[in-house]
């Protein structure tokens, strides 16, 4: 039988197996039968009860200190789910410490509390009381029930709604300085809408709206609603101004016309109540309903004069996190991490899962930083944001992450000379990946189903890059929902001298977008289409595109193919005979060149016997052996052995 035991901006500790991994140096332990007066030296209190285990984390973390910064230090934690009643935060003092769970259980720490008295609240729902969220005290933004992340009340059921606001003023480009006049307060914080869309229903302290935008969004609270005017004024100013790029999407959530289908809840700060419409078969007298205290669980922050360093997290699962009610910015980036690094250097997160939590799975600076065999899904922001030198980010699995904020991305990069190798990331609203930096690698990694929701992204989307290699990475079957479109592989503004090599695109129509770069090279590339292709250039040059490989059923058009200075030794092929290059001025087309078989490149079948396995094979006859292409294998991109 399991016991759980809850102390003061700790943990509770389930009795299980423990084991210290075999570090050098001392070990704490920390067991639900310990006691905060005794050493924690020791797995089990001793016969006589005057000696054993500490009882609460925050215990271990002070003997711990006493030892010395920099010295090796583990607490090892055991088997079961833990309660905080606060995050754990870690510091300079800690340098040199293991933080681990025991081998061969399973560690959950939770930064939430469990809702407990549900009683029938009409129309098929439950509700609970929460006095605290009455007065104020207490807000949220995720609800976990049996174990799923569930979904809000939402206006409409489906799709979304179209607001009548404009705002137009040409945008720039970002590293043209945004907007081309800044947008007034007024217009960050006003939306007008269709009065057939909202009715008296509308309840402005409870309701949230998430207004559309280009590559991100904003989720920000109703402050007041006039219904002469048919406005909306939001609670905090929103990234972009409704209406920004010509898009007029939003979405309401939090009201209780909103619970449409079983599963969904809502926060009715009001009434002081969390409303939940359950599943079929669901008791809620027996079910496991948890709700976030906290935006971050366990924190390493270091002071700049003195920097947490050499500080390990391994084999932790953490869970149950909420945001505040502000616009998150591109890739929801102002949000905490589950796990939160910062004035950090040389720390290690290994083998943790991060799953259920409203914010960013990991968030983590500073230089050194190693991610490894992580397991991140079902966030509501990013599933890993870093920014760190030499950083070494392998073997990750990411998936289903943006449950709230859908311009999060799966991995989002940043620094100089970091590995970001055999992740696999899928199932993303926005861009699987997107980085920047200077001699940064990304290898043998596999990226699907992304871009579900947002546009001018891709499934590796780098900008400002310098020196970059992306090379020997799989990217599949993703759709282009409109707007700006979506790519397999994007080099955007200022990328200079990157190269991407050796990689497969399959089931992406623009397997290759490039936008204000210049002196790029993509080379022995297989890129495969169903459909029209469509490989892009605009206000690019300078570009090399050599024995690459262009396969689609339909047409093959290259945009702006005066931005490629150097086109030689591809194998080119459309089902329709049709192979074009555009003539642009800045984004406006100029007519078509026909793409002939010159300086190498073949207009023929390139005779693909494999490559959905990420194996390219071709027949003996075909003709990229005899332009020396060499064939690729991706089939083992993505994370290596077992979790």
């Amino acid at each position: 039988m399991k016991r759980c035991f809850r102390f003061a901006a700790g943990l509770c500790v389930v009795i299980g197996v423990w084991a210290s991994g075999g570090a050098a140096g001392e070990t704490w332990y920390v067991a639900p039968d310990g006691r905060d007066a005794w050493s924690g030296k020791a797995a089990q209190p001793n016969a006589a009860k005057t000696d054993g285990p500490m009882a609460t984390l925050s215990a271990a973390v002070e003997g711990a200190r006493r030892s010395g910064a920099g010295q090796p230090r583990e607490i090892v934690v055991a088997e079961g789910e833990y309660y905080l009643d606060g995050p754990v935060t870690l510091d300079g003092r800690d340098s040199g410490l293991v933080i681990r769970g025991a081998k061969g259980g399973r560690v959950v720490l939770y930064g939430g509390r469990r809702i407990t008295g549900w009683l029938p609240d009409g129309d098929g729902m439950y509700a609970a009381p929460l006095p605290e969220v009455k007065r104020g005290e207490w807000d949220f933004r995720a609800l976990v029930v049996n174990g799923r992340l569930c979904p809000r009340a939402r206006l409409p059921e489906e799709g979304t709604f179209t607001h009548t606001s404009e705002f137009n003023v040409s945008w720039m480009s970002t590293t043209g300085g945004g907007w081309q006049r800044k947008p007034a307060a007024e217009e960050l914080t006003t939306m007008t809408y269709r009065p057939e869309d909202i009715g008296a229903w509308f309840d402005a302290a409870n309701a949230e709206v998430t207004v559309y935008h280009m590559w991100d969004e904003s989720m920000v609270g109703a402050a007041a609603i006039d219904r002469e005017n048919h406005s909306i004024t939001f609670s905090s100013p929103t990234g972009h101004p409704p209406g920004a790029f010509g898009v007029k999407k939003y979405v309401l959530w939090n009201l209780r016309q909103g619970m449409t289908r079983a599963g969904q809840w809502h926060l009715d700060r009001t009434a002081g109540k969390v409303v939940y419409k359950p599943l079929p078969g669901e008791d809620m007298a027996a079910a496991t309903v948890l709700a976030p205290t906290m935006d971050y669980i366990l924190r390493i922050r270091g002071a700049a004069d003195r920097p947490a360093e050499n500080i390990t997290i391994e084999g932790l699962k953490l869970s149950v996190t909420s945001t505040p009610l502000i616009a998150g910015g591109f890739g929801a980036g102002r949000f905490d991490g589950a796990v939160d690094v910062s004035n950090a250097r040389d720390c290690k997160l290994v083998d943790l899962e991060i799953f259920n939590v409203a914010g960013q799975g990991i968030k983590a600076s500073g230089p050194g930083l190693e991610v490894r065999g992580c397991h991140i899904h079902d966030t509501g922001a990013c599933g890993l944001k870093f920014s760190s030198d030499g950083a070494q980010i392998t073997d990750n699995h990411i998936h289903h992450i943006g449950r709230i904020y859908p311009s999060a991305i799966g991995l989002q990069c940043g620094g100089r000379n970091f590995r970001v190798s055999h992740n696999a990331i899928h199932d993303t609203p926005y861009s699987a990946v997107t980085g920047g930096g200077t001699d940064n690698l990304y290898e043998y990694n596999v990226m699907y189903h992304a871009m579900q929701e947002l546009h001018d992204g891709a499934g590796i989307y780098i900008f400002g890059g310098n020196g970059v290699v992306i090379r020997n990475n799989y990217i599949r079957d993703i759709v282009d929902t409109g707007g700006y479109g979506a790519s397999a592989y994007y080099l955007d503004e200022q990328c200079e001298g990157c190269t991407v090599e050796g990689n497969l695109s399959v089931g992406v129509a623009r397997p290759s977008h490039n936008h204000m770069a210049k002196g790029n090279t993509l080379r022995n590339n297989v890129f495969i289409v169903d459909g029209d292709a469509t490989l892009t250039w605009p206000r690019s040059s300078e570009y090399t595109f050599e024995k690459n490989i262009v396969r689609a059923t339909g047409s093959i058009t290259f945009t702006n193919f005066d931005g490629i200075t150097t086109f030689r030794d591809n194998v080119l092929y459309s089902g329709t005979g049709k192979i074009v290059g555009q003539k642009m001025s800045r984004y406006s087309p100029e007519g078509d060149v026909t793409v002939k078989g010159e300086s190498g490149n073949v207009l023929s079948d390139p005779l693909l016997t494999e490559y959905r396995t990420g194996r390219v094979r071709v027949d003996a006859d075909s003709p990229a052996l005899k332009l020396g292409i060499e064939m690729i294998d991706v089939s083992s991109a993505g994370p290596r052995g077992s979790r």
